[in-house]
């Protein structure tokens, strides 16, 4: 068999569009399944991450200094958790905001200066822990 330069050209395009054809189907179908997957991994993770939190003290005076502390879970270390308190109904965000570690620890130091029973929680993004109080005299 006699090899042209037409002959070699033919072969090379059909072995590349080939080649294509079988990388894009093989794409294709290991994008499908891990897509599934990873959909529902972070639905489960969404759906397990929790915060608690603990105030150091129960009551203060205003503007006085204290602690609050808790533990993550599934939630990424070195995000944010936020310290939030409910202002006639609705939950404000507070500049008070501390990083969790790589055990799931986080500490923040918190300063309250309206008086009476504060309703007080932490966050991240969607998850948010338990209601506690903080009364400040």
């Amino acid at each position: 068999m006699i090899v042209t330069k037409r002959h070699t050209l033919r072969i090379t395009a059909v072995s590349a569009i080939s080649a294509a054809c079988v990388a894009l189907a093989g794409t294709a179908a290991m994008a499908a399944t891990p897509a599934a997957h990873t959909t529902s991994a972070t639905q489960k993770a969404a759906a397990k991450a929790s915060i608690t939190a603990k105030p150091s003290v129960n009551s203060v005076k205003a503007w006085q200094l204290f602690r609050v502390t808790g533990k993550t879970t599934g939630i990424k270390a070195g995000s944010k958790v936020t310290l939030q308190q409910k202002q006639r109904g609705k939950w404000v965000t507070l500049p008070a905001s501390a990083p969790v570690a790589r055990n799931g620890a986080y500490s923040l130091g918190v300063k309250l200066g309206l008086k009476g029973k504060n309703d007080l929680r932490i966050v991240n993004g969607k998850t948010a822990s338990a209601i506690f109080n903080v009364t400040v005299r």
